[in-house]
């Protein structure tokens, strides 16, 4: 019964099953799946349950499965894995597959390198059309895609790509040669992977080819692996403008000990960071006691600045991500968020105003001076929505700057400077404002 429901389902939904059930059950799935739908299927569970069931089933199971993978789904496996299960990967590998795989792990670490595969088609410059394509049907089955033909000289060196629909449609008595027009677009094999995922974007391609220093055709990068880099950058990003550091398991599958230690550490930051507002609390001890009304609105300023400071930071570190805005549009980016900042500070003071004075005609909350309370408060909103504006759009182009990722200026570390700082903006306008009748 379990056979016939598992042979109805394409191999990415028996893996998505297999996902929700309990380790105990994924190995009763996996053990009644036929071997094809097996190997098919393997790829793609997520790298926790493949070490999972490659220790549960048997050595000559898990070698069948792991020789059949692509050499690229490998290489994403064996980088997920810890040292020694990685080695016993390997050692069950086949003389040829485990070349192979030890030469693309061989690549640095979130390089394009490690995308790629060495299972392509490529031919000479030289042969007709009507040898290609018989080329093509004898070694077809053994390459990654077929959407794209490479052509390269006697040194492997990368000629130009050809589309299959292009050499389907040319006469079998033309040469490959008079398809060619060298304007094609390839990868370094050393380049990082966002550099890939940049390219992919931008040519609209399902493949591309990769290269070495010397122009040699190493190997093809294909979309669906180019799409894994991209979720897995998304997901980096959005860890750390959450203010902590990217996981790199599933959510349910981390342990509890490594999500907190993960946590933990931008929190402490954070928590020292916080520890200044009350440092500068202390500092403007005498003007909360001589006019306590103040500390009514303390929340309300640092948080309206804290918000300003995130929402700016968030849509600077998108547009540095996506390519909208560059190293040096940071004078542009910083003359937009100055009319941005005292347009919504404007907004909030005006609030914030008006809220005073509406409550003060009902109230005797805010004392005889309510309007001068009023207008500090309106006044700080502005100052400090303004001041947490730039700080927050500012803070990424210094962080790409000086070497380090942008997503570090997370919305919580924008939002405790602007905590602080904005502290000392409200009360220094309250100084000013209020020092002729509360702070006599």
């Amino acid at each position: 019964m379990l056979k016939a429901i598992l042979q109805e389902r394409t191999p990415s939904n028996v893996a998505d099953l297999m996902t929700e059930l309990p380790p105990s059950e994924q190995l009763i799935v996996f053990q009644h799946l036929p071997s094809k739908a097996a190997i098919k299927t393997f790829p793609y569970l997520p790298s926790s349950t493949q070490e999972r069931l490659l220790k549960s089933i048997s050595p000559e199971n898990a070698a069948r499965i792991l020789n059949a993978m692509s050499p690229d789904d490998r290489t994403r496996l064996l980088e997920k894995l810890p040292e020694p299960s990685s080695q016993a990967v390997l050692q069950l590998l086949t003389p040829a597959e485990r070349a192979v795989a030890v030469s693309l792990f061989e690549y640095p670490e979130n390089s394009v390198g490690r995308l790629m595969t060495p299972d392509y088609i490529s031919v000479r410059k030289h042969w007709s059309v009507q040898q290609a394509l018989d080329y093509i049907r004898l070694h077809g089955q053994d390459s990654e895609t077929l959407n794209y033909v490479y052509v390269v000289d006697e040194q492997e060196t990368l000629i130009d790509d050809i589309g299959i629909r292009q050499l389907l449609l040319a006469s079998i008595t033309d040469h490959v040669f008079d398809l060619i027009d060298r304007q094609f677009v390839a990868l370094q094999d050393t380049d990082d992977q966002e550099a890939a995922v940049v390219a992919f974007k931008r040519e609209d391609r399902t493949a591309l080819p990769v290269v070495d220093r010397q122009g040699k055709l190493v190997g093809i990068v294909t979309v669906d692996d180019v799409l894994d880099v991209a979720e897995e950058e998304a997901t980096e990003d959005i860890h750390k403008i959450g203010g902590m550091e990217a996981l790199d398991e599933p959510y349910m599958e981390i342990s509890l000990r490594r999500m907190v230690r993960k946590r933990a550490g931008w929190l402490v930051v954070l928590f020292l960071g916080e520890m200044l507002t009350a440092t500068a609390m202390g500092f403007f001890e005498r003007e909360i006691a001589r006019a306590v009304v103040l500390a009514l609105f303390i929340p309300l300023i640092i948080s309206s600045g804290g918000n300003s400071g995130s929402q700016a930071s968030t849509l600077v570190i998108r547009a540095l991500a996506l390519g909208e805005v560059t190293l040096s549009d940071w004078w542009k980016v910083m003359r937009r968020e100055i009319f941005s900042g005292l347009a919504l500070g404007s907004v909030l003071g005006s609030i914030g105003f008006l809220r005073i004075t509406l409550w003060s005609a009902f109230s005797d909350l805010y004392g005889p001076h309510w309007f001068w309370v009023a207008l500090t408060v309106a006044c700080a909103l502005a100052g400090v929505v303004l001041w947490g504006t730039l700080a927050g759009s500012m803070l990424p182009f210094v962080l790409r700057r000086l070497g380090f990722d942008p997503a570090a200026s997370s919305a919580p570390f924008v939002a405790t400077l602007v905590d602080v700082t904005g502290l000392v903006i409200y009360f220094s306008i309250a100084a000013v404002l209020l020092s002729g009748s509360l702070l006599r």
